[in-house]
């Protein structure tokens, strides 16, 4: 059997530079978005329900684009076709949202944007489990980890610094977004581009060939998984039957209307079951029927992981969407977008982002030779114990600028959940289907988003008095749990 060479830090390094340009718009997007938002009208309590395009989109594109790219080879590479497409198309996003006239041309473009990062960071997640031997993967994904916050440290103080260092306005009309918002998605947008081009030109992927006689002595078939017709079938009625129970009961109780979110969700996966059962009852067994029959038996590693990820990203999303509410009016008292106060707030949100990126960006280098010592298991279930903690203690902590003690908490879970979760299933998956997997992975994080999408509104309106801030505590009790949940999870390579 031929060996899986290990690489250096340099391979390494090109290998997760694109990561930079990736994690450059998504932070961008986490820091600013809210902000954008709100500057053209949004209320509250709209809010999550404007950023349910980031997981709809995660929800359709990963899994797809994971399953195509397991089946391309041509002169790019296997992954490679997808970093460049979809770089060019967050490029051009990047550069077109924060010139948005209206709040629905806005969320329009929040969708495309996602889409299109989505299409390239997909791969990268799977160009690791292709690039590296088990025993070097911990260590690729802390490069990955180290590269997110990095970039997102940049990208996350750039109005802050276009502001104080430049002399760039922070302020605009109502309607407009500031000058400051604006250069920092164009200089996301050349960053993106640039970054990834630079993995394209600097890697040269494995053949499939190659990949074959890496795994030769690993028991995997190269056949399509058998779809079960009969369970798909079954599945697919009741989750129908459950989607439209939910609806009418949301039409008759007049609920939260962003509850239609996740009936529409469970319908669509019902009728995706059945359109896949008809399928393979018409003799296909490629495209959409493996897709449904690899979801349906992914490993048991994958499944122990999923309640953990579910909750880390809901925690996750609620610190994305309110922390900029939270923060300008908890910490700063303020709520006008037009006022100096406010966006003081919001630029002040851009350095807490920063804060807690950067950290992870150190602590990536500090994850393998824990998890060697104590595993990976282990390491995963303390730092989002730490990082649950972080959350909760910004409704008691008071000045803002203690809340950088929040962030450095956030910090360490953020970078254990960019590295313990994929490091630990890249050693669970064939690596034929690593794409498909890592793809459907990322459910696990855009389910937990399109709940909170749908009920975070309607809890922050009727539960929490429109006080945002006790969405941030609720977010860290989700992080806690999940902290104790790793406990289920079975990693049985070597760390």
């Amino acid at each position: 059997m031929t060996t899986k060479p290990r690489l250096d830090f340099w391979q390494l390094w090109n290998i997760s530079f694109g990561y930079v340009g990736i994690q450059f718009g998504f932070a961008l997007q986490t820091a600013n978005i809210s902000r954008i938002f709100e500057t053209l009208g949004a209320k509250v309590d709209a809010i999550p329900i404007l950023w349910v395009a980031a997981p709809v989109a995660g929800l359709i594109i990963q899994p797809l684009i994971g399953h195509m790219s397991d089946k391309t080879w041509n002169r790019l590479g296997r992954r490679k076709p997808y970093f460049l497409i979809g770089a060019i198309l967050s490029s051009l996003a990047l550069l077109a949202m924060p010139n948005s006239p209206a709040l629905w041309i806005a969320a329009g473009m929040l969708w495309i944007m996602d889409a299109s990062i989505n299409v390239t960071m997909q791969p990268f997640r799977a160009f690791i489990g292709d690039m590296l031997p088990d025993a070097q993967r911990t260590q690729g994904f802390a490069m990955q980890t180290f590269f997110i916050g990095v970039s997102s440290v940049v990208a996350s103080v750039c109005p802050w610094v276009f502001t104080k260092w430049l002399g760039i306005a922070n302020t605009a009309p109502a309607g407009v977004i500031p000058p400051s918002v604006r250069w920092s998605f164009y200089i996301g947008g050349f960053a993106f581009l640039a970054a990834v081009l630079w993995t394209i030109f600097r890697v040269r992927e494995y053949s499939p060939q190659e990949q074959e006689a890496f795994n030769v002595s690993k028991a995997e078939s190269a056949d399509a998984t058998a779809l079960d017709r009969k369970s798909c079938i079954r599945q697919g009625l009741v989750l129908i039957l459950a989607g439209a129970v939910l609806s009418f009961a949301i039409f008759a109780q007049d609920w939260y209307a962003g509850l239609y979110i996740i009936s529409g969700s469970i319908v669509f996966y019902g009728l995706l079951q059945l359109a896949a059962a008809a399928r393979a009852k018409a003799g296909h067994t490629k495209g959409m029927v493996e897709i449904v029959a690899d979801l349906k038996a992914m490993p048991k590693t994958m499944q122990q992981l999923a309640g953990v990820t579910l909750l880390t990203w809901f925690a996750l999303y609620a610190l994305f969407i309110y922390t900029t509410s939270a923060v300008t009016s908890f910490h700063f008292h303020s709520s006008d977008p037009t006022s100096a106060l406010y966006n003081e707030g919001a630029n002040w949100v851009g350095v807490l982002m920063a804060v807690y990126n950067g950290v992870a960006a150190i602590v990536a280098f500090l994850l393998p030779p824990i998890a060697k010592k104590i595993g990976r298991v282990a390491t995963h279930m303390i730092a989002l114990i730490i990082g649950g903690i972080g959350l909760m203690s910004m409704i008691v902590i008071k000045d803002p600028t203690m809340l950088l003690i929040s962030m450095v908490a956030i910090g360490i879970a953020w970078a254990s959940l960019l590295t313990m979760p994929y490091a630990i299933l890249s050693s669970a998956v064939s690596h034929r289907k690593m794409g498909v997997y890592m793809g459907m992975f990322n459910l696990f994080l855009v389910i937990p988003q399109i709940i909170a999408a749908a009920v975070l509104g309607l809890l922050v309106k009727t539960v929490f008095g429109g006080q945002t801030i006790y969405a941030l505590v609720l977010a860290g009790a989700a992080m806690v749990l999940a902290g104790f949940l790793t406990l289920f999870v079975q990693d049985k390579a070597a760390a």
